[in-house]
Parts: C-alpha cells; structure tokens; sequence
C-alpha cells in the first residue's frame, strides 16, 4: 500500500510540475505577444496603446499567478510555503494595479473616441 501511495505522490507531483510549467509559458507568451502588438500600436501612434498593454500584462499576470497557486500543492515545508504566499501576494497586488490602471486608462479614453464620432 506504500508503494501505491508513493507512486500516486509522484505522480501528482509530475501532473502538477508540468501544469505550473504550461501555465508559466502561457503567461510568457501573452506578455511577449502583447509586447510586440503594443510595439506596432506605438508605431501607428495608436491611443488605446497603454490600455492593450495593461489588459495583456495583467491577464498574463493572471496564468503565472494560476501556476503560483497550483505549485503550492505539492509544497512540503513551511518556507517554501512563505516564500510562494509571498510570491502569490506580489503577483495578486501587481494584478490590483495594473486593473486598476485599466479601468483609469478606459475613462481617459471615453472622451476621445467620443470626439472622433
């Protein structure tokens, strides 16, 4: 019955690790597709630039924030325990800010676009 346990223990720990590792890469690559789409706004001097940034960066906040609480399924001691909560804590205050920044940056914008109609 040990060996099953076990066996079922590394098996989470293998699901789990390769989950956190998915989620990360997705939030890369929204951040890095969102920093090339912000790159080419900037070029056309596009207004709404800093509001497609902000919703690109805070949704890939939001994947490597799911991988943060994933990986603390498999945490075995107390300080690496504090060290992800901390993490965890960092990432979900940037996400406040960065929404709170959206919605600022949407009524900065409702003037304009009412202009150009």
């Amino acid at each position: 019955m040990e060996t099953v346990y076990q066996g079922a223990e590394m098996l989470l720990r293998y699901f789990v690790e390769f989950s956190t590792l998915l989620l990360e890469m997705f939030g890369i690559c929204i951040l890095v597709f969102t920093a090339v789409k912000s790159f080419i706004f900037w070029l056309r001097k596009d207004d709404s630039i800093r509001l497609q940034l902000a919703q690109g960066i805070a949704l890939a906040l939001e994947f490597k924030l799911g991988g943060e609480v994933l990986r603390t399924v498999v945490v075995r001691e107390w300080a690496e325990l504090g060290i992800l909560g901390a993490i965890i804590a960092l990432r979900a205050a940037l996400t406040f800010l960065i929404h709170w920044e959206i919605k600022n940056e949407k009524q900065a914008l409702e003037p304009k676009a009412k202009e150009k109609q």
